[in-house]
């Protein structure tokens, strides 16, 4: 017990000191950015004298990393019987403010409800930006972690990385499960007394996830590649050089200086379907800087069209669009367009430098289908079809109404109407129901064939509205009413 006590002061004597000796070093490693967020074991299964170790051993480990956005975040969480979030990743942006966090930390103790803080970390990792790293770095006593395994699954699904560094050699095969791999390297299993030995190998670990995307692609096409870093120098005060090559040597490497103020270059003249490497080396008087490298693919070739797509659709009219514009390698267009299914085709040659055009003189309500090929300078063709419909034109109104009187509450209706097309009319009006002057009037209707141009009407109620509406197979045109007044001698009509 009293060896027990006099490690315990010892290594509080340790963390005031290195309280008191929180000086950042000269070179801090400008190699990464991304994200770690620390899940820190606190539950009554940990000793105090191995919580106190895991938390010197958490600050040696982030000591030489710049911090910050476009750097590098940490967050701390501890597990308990609750979740407790120390701080979060925008908290600490210098070493002193993280290395004074992480070294006051209090242990929660109690349970070890490993899952609880796992949710906790999943809304903490996965609303970050998803184009930095991320890492889990579990440090664990590795007793009785939880049912840990569908949770990590998740995590890991969504690009996060897991490591984990177990105290206790027990549950090894829940922490196989959950870190990604290789286990080699992101799985360490190690006394307490002794952790200190893995710090290098760990912190190299780290370096290899969160320094990939320093230098990344942030556009790919077939023959060609951008890529961007975060910018080191400045303006007058270096350069970059940068070095790239495919995989199978099919070119010299090719070699550029680009000037110190620069953060994207784009690659040009690519082989499609290679894969490439490419090297950024700042180069600075006042400084050493660390190499940058990067590996894609370019994507298969692509001729144009590669899509097309039909807009501003009218009833003679459609305009045709494709892409990519490809003008060097391309020589001309030819869009072919006919009536379904078997209507004369129509053809409109058109230059490299076009990717659309509007066919015009088209008919009414009717399906084409349209075909754009392309003659490629390597002699190569490609084709793509597409179907397009023009809207139904504006269907005919009626060309004239007239309501004639016959005799009392007799009415003969007359009218005129544009012929093609036409598949008949609808007629309605207002029926008197009885000698009652109080009984509301009823509306009736009728349709009636194309040859129609009249009807005798009986039983009008006074003031009755007498509509009358060409139909045609797409649709109802515009009709005319008319109202068909008595007057005050009630034989007369107009």
């Amino acid at each position: 017990m009293k060896r027990f006590l006099l490690r315990c002061v010892l290594l509080w004597a340790m963390l005031q000191r290195s309280n008191m000796q929180m000086s950042v070093p000269a070179t801090v490693l400008n190699c990464c950015e991304g994200d770690i967020l620390i899940l820190l074991d606190s539950s009554g299964s940990v000793a105090n004298y191995e919580f106190l170790r895991m938390l010197l051993f958490t600050a040696e480990l982030l000591r030489p990393f710049s911090l910050g956005r476009g750097h590098v975040r940490v967050g701390l969480l501890q597990v308990g019987t609750s979740p407790r979030l120390e701080f979060s990743l925008d908290v600490h942006k210098n070493q002193e403010s993280l290395q004074k966090a992480v070294r006051t930390v209090s242990q929660l103790q109690g349970d070890t409800n490993t899952e609880a803080a796992l949710r906790v970390a999943q809304r903490i990792l996965t609303e970050t930006a998803e184009n930095v790293p991320r890492i889990l770095l579990w440090l664990t006593d590795g007793v009785q972690p939880g049912d840990v395994d569908k949770l990590m699954s998740e995590l890991k699904a969504k690009g996060v990385s897991v490591i984990a560094v177990s105290t206790v050699h027990g549950n090894y095969q829940v922490l196989q499960r959950a870190v990604t791999p290789p286990l080699k390297s992101h799985l360490y299993s190690v006394d307490i007394d002794n952790i200190e030995i893995i710090r290098e190998d760990l912190r190299e670990a780290i370096i290899k996830i969160i320094g990939a995307e320093r230098l990344r692609v942030v556009h790919l096409t077939s023959h060609s590649a951008v890529l961007q870093w975060r910018p080191v120098l400045k303006a007058g005060r270096g350069y970059y050089e940068l070095r790239y090559h495919s995989v199978w040597k099919l070119d010299p490497e090719t070699r550029r200086t680009l000037p110190g103020d620069s953060s994207w270059v784009e690659l040009a003249n690519l082989h499609p379907d290679t894969a490439y490497t490419a090297f950024l080396r700042p180069e600075s008087n006042q400084r050493l800087f660390n190499t940058l490298s990067v590996n894609f693919t370019t994507l298969p070739d692509v001729l144009s069209p590669a899509v097309v797509s039909v807009s501003d659709s009218g009833p003679r009219q459609v305009r045709v669009s494709w892409g990519p514009l490809q003008p060097a390698r391309v020589q001309r267009y030819t869009v072919e367009y006919g009536t379904i299914p078997s209507g004369r085709v129509q053809t409109v040659t058109l230059r490299s430098q076009q990717n659309s055009t509007l066919l015009t003189g088209l008919e009414p309500g009717t399906q084409y289908l349209v075909t754009v090929s392309a003659l490629h300078v390597n002699g190569k063709e490609r084709a793509m079809s597409v179907r397009a419909c023009t809207q139904e034109a504006a269907l005919p109104a009626l060309a004239d109404l007239q309501l004639t009187p016959v005799q009392r509450q007799e009415v003969r209706v007359a009218w005129r109407g544009h012929q093609k097309g036409l598949k008949g009319y609808w007629l309605s009006w207002e029926r008197e129901n009885s000698l009652s002057s109080s009984s509301k009037p009823s509306i009736s209707s009728v349709y009636l064939p194309p040859t129609s141009h009249s009807m005798q009407l009986t039983h009008i109620a006074p003031s009755s509205r007498v509509c009358v509406s060409p139909v045609y197979s797409s649709g109802r045109g515009e009709g005319i009413c008319c109202t068909a007044e008595r007057h005050t001698d009630s034989s007369q009509w107009g």
